[in-house]
Formats: structure tokens, sequence, C-alpha cells
């Protein structure tokens, strides 16, 4: 039997007077609470808060970082959860965390083994490594602790200490989830929605015309055209705001923002509807509407969060069959200065806006997203994301940004998941990144060990509260 026991000195440095350092750094803000200001948690899930099923549905079919990896040593997703062409799934939760455990090597090196492990050992008391042997006694065991009280959603919330946890919605959302947790005088934590409007910035998208509908269902605006489109937009920005959010989201391939007129919008807007519209016109289109959504960030004050950069369902047979969020979008070459030009020249400097810039293209740290930080009172630096949120991708971003924009134009940790129960375990990994870093700065004196401390308690609490305005 292989023993499952995180080693409590994992990330730190090798030099034995970092390394105490280090630790004294961590033990500070280890037990801090949680402020995840981007992620994917559902809502409904706290405010249901039924207990969880089946471990392997929550801990391996919803989240693409395993599923991918998986899947890349030719473990067919069918076999891992994932519903093939609207048709329930047919691997049994055992069967899926088989092929995990029988897999489990592929993790080693890899932020996800990291994340299971400490998961595994510090949320679940697992003791025992995952293999083909141990699979059935771990998941029985699994499942057994999933029936208990205290693992229901917002028992571990509160385990969890998560003072804050943002979601993301679509502007159609109703929020009905949030209302009810705000209602709810048990629950004590804090929900707040995140606005996401990618999909009404797609008129090629061949659900586009189905999203405004429902956008204009939801808001009572037509949005038939291009000026009610921005009108919905506006209004349901607004019912946001009133459900506590205080931040935006959007993906796109690349940060292009010209603006087009009003009558060139609206054109171009009716084309799609007509089925006329050309490629050229779409990416108008696009680039146009990450501007408004900039114009409008200035007006209501939401913080504009942009992450572009990924080539979307990159195998159409997988997206075909499983749709999107499985494991095949990927980075491409990023940029921000001149694509930003429009946005930064109108707004850079204005009070009220605020964007963090996020890349998948890690060049762009030290090359754009600094030296933006670093000028302009409206931009700030977002943590490493998806393909880089590793401990060696977290340092390296540090190295690179610390430079230009320090500590307090950047945003803090953000976790981006879909997988609630590793949240804990997400942030534990930068907060020792970040020890390490700090330590690193203090032992060449280029920063004083009382400064230290103050900085890697500002990391986890006002400067991500600050940052993303959370209060």
């Amino acid at each position: 039997m292989t023993t499952l026991a995180p080693h409590p000195d994992r990330l730190f440095p090798a030099d034995p007077a970092e390394r105490d350092l280090a630790r004294r750094l961590h033990a500070a803000v280890a037990d801090a609470p949680i402020v995840s200001p981007h992620g994917h948690v559902p809502a409904a899930m706290l405010a249901d808060d039924e207990p969880f099923g089946d471990p392997s549905a929550l801990l391996i079919t919803p989240d693409h970082y395993v599923t991918r990896m998986l899947h890349a040593v030719g473990v067919p997703l069918d076999e891992l959860g994932l519903s093939r062409d609207g048709a329930a799934p047919t691997a049994s939760g055992r069967e899926i965390w088989r092929r995990l455990c029988e897999n489990w090597d592929v993790f080693l090196g890899t932020p996800v083994r990291f994340w299971f492990e400490s998961e595994f050992s510090e949320v679940f008391g697992l003791t025992e490594q995952p293999s083909a042997a141990s699979a059935d006694a771990l998941y029985d065991q699994l499942a057994e602790t999933l029936t208990r009280p205290e693992f229901r959603p917002r028992a571990l919330f509160d385990r969890f200490r998560i003072s804050v946890l943002a979601t993301t919605d679509d502007p159609a959302d109703d929020l009905s989830a949030h209302q009810r947790l705000r209602d709810d005088p048990t629950f004590t934590g804090r929900v707040v929605p995140t606005f996401r409007a990618d999909r009404y910035m797609h008129p090629d998208e061949p659900t586009w015309r189905g999203k405004l509908d429902a956008l204009a269902a939801r808001a009572d605006i037509d949005t038939s055209t291009y000026p009610g489109l921005l009108s919905a937009l506006r209004a349901r920005r607004q019912a946001f705001i009133a459900a506590g959010g205080t931040a935006t989201d959007t993906g796109v391939i690349d940060a292009g923002s010209d603006p087009l007129s009003e009558a060139e919008a609206s054109r171009i807007h009716l084309a799609a509807i007509d089925g006329s519209l050309t490629a050229a016109e779409a990416v108008a289109y696009r680039r146009n509407m990450l501007y408004r959504l900039a114009e409008m960030a200035a007006d209501d004050g939401l913080v504009m969060q942009l992450h572009p950069g990924v080539i979307r369902n990159h195998h159409r047979p997988t997206f075909d069959a499983f749709g999107p969020d499985t494991g095949h979008d990927l980075p491409a070459v990023g940029g921000f200065t001149v694509p930003l030009t429009p946005i930064l020249r109108d707004f850079g400097t204005s009070s009220t806006f605020r964007i963090v810039l996020f890349t998948v293209d890690e060049t762009t740290f030290s090359r754009e997203i600094a030296p933006l930080a670093g000028f302009y009172p409206s931009v700030y630096a977002g943590a490493p994301w998806w393909f880089i949120d590793t401990p060696a991708a977290i340092l390296r971003y540090r190295q690179a940004i610390t430079d230009s924009a320090g500590f307090t134009k950047t945003s803090g940790f953000i976790d981006d998941t879909r997988a609630f129960c590793s949240i804990p375990a997400r942030h534990d990994m930068s907060r020792r990144v970040d020890a390490s870093f700090l330590s690193s700065l203090v032992v060449t004196h280029q920063l004083a060990e009382e400064d230290a401390f103050a900085i890697a308690h500002r990391l986890v609490d006002d400067i991500p509260r600050s940052t993303f305005r959370l209060g």
C-alpha cells in the first residue's frame, strides 16, 4: 500500500533558510478566508444544499482538467461520464473512478495531482494512494463519506472558509438561486453572480439567435435590433448589480476592440438575422461588442475580466458528440497593447472603468500585461489561468509581473473551477508559491521580512477584494 500523505513542505524552496521563511509566511495565511472572485460552481448547488451523490460525478466528470488528461492517454470520454449526443451517460460512477485510479500516474508532476492529493487527504481523509488495486475500497469510502451531513455543500462552504464565491452566469439567467441564498437566514456566506455575455458577441454561431430570444424574454426588450440588444444587456447588468454582482467576464479569441458606428453595427446585426452575414462582418461585430461592453463597464462600474486567446472546441467531432467545455479548447498566441488601444484610449484613465487581463500565453505577462498595468489606472494583471495555473507558472508570473506592476495591480488567485471540493487545494497551492516568492525577495534583501508578511496577507484578502470591488 502506498500512503497518501502530502508533504508539509511541498512547493517550498530547497534552501533551508529560505524554506523556513516560506513555511512561516505560508502559516500566516494558510487558514485565511478564501476570496474566489472568478469560478464556475453553480449557485443552485449551494441554494439546494442537496447531498452530493456519486463521487465521480463530483470529482471527475465535471472537471475538464481531469478528463482531458485521461482522454489524452486513450480513455474515451464516454467512460468518464460525459454525455454523448445528449444521451444519458452509460458509465457507472464506480467504473469512472476505476479509470482514474488505473491511470493515477498520468498525473504525476501536474497541478491536478497536487490538487487531488491535497483534496483526497485533507477534505475526505483518504490515506491510500489511488491505484487499480485500491480503487473499489476508496470509492466505497468516498461514497460513504458523502452521505454525512458535514459533507453537504453548505457545510463544506463553511469548512473551506470561503468568504466570497463568484459564479459565472448568462445575462438571461433569472438569478433565482442567488436570490434564494440571499433570502435564506441559515446561509451566511456571500455568493455573487458574474455577468458573461460571450454568446451574444458571435452572430456567426448557430445558437446566437436563440440567445437573443432568451435575453429578450428575460429583459422584456426586443433584441432583434442592435440598439435593442445593447439596451437588454444594460438592463441585465443592472439586475446583476442588484443581485450583488461586481464583475463581468468575457472570453474571446483576441482582444480586438475596434468600435463600429451604430448604423454599421445595426446593418451587420440584421445581416446575421437574415442569414447574409460574412466572416469578416462577424469579426467586426465581435470586436465592436467588446468595445461596447467596456463602454458599459465605464458607465456602471462592473469590473471587466477579459480572457482572450483560447481556440474553442478545437476537435470538432468531440464538440459535436459531447459539446463545449470537454477538454479540447487550446491556447493561442496572445496580445493586448495594440488590440486594446480603442478601449484604453477612451476608458483607460476613467475612475469607474476597471479591466483585469488574463492570458494563456505567459509571454504577454512581462511584454504587455505588466507594462499596461504599470501605467493605466484601469488595468490589472490577472493571475495565471487555465493551462498556466500551475506552481511553476504562478512563480514565473510573479517574477514577470512584479517588476513593472508590483503586487497591488494584480487580481489575487483565481481558481476558475467547477470542481467545488478542489477550491481549498487550489488556493493553498497559490499561497505556497507566493510564500516561496516572497521568501526569495527577503533573503536577497529586496524586501523586508515584515513587508513580506504584510503582502502575504494582502494577496489573499484586500487585493482581490479591492481589484474586484468586493468591499
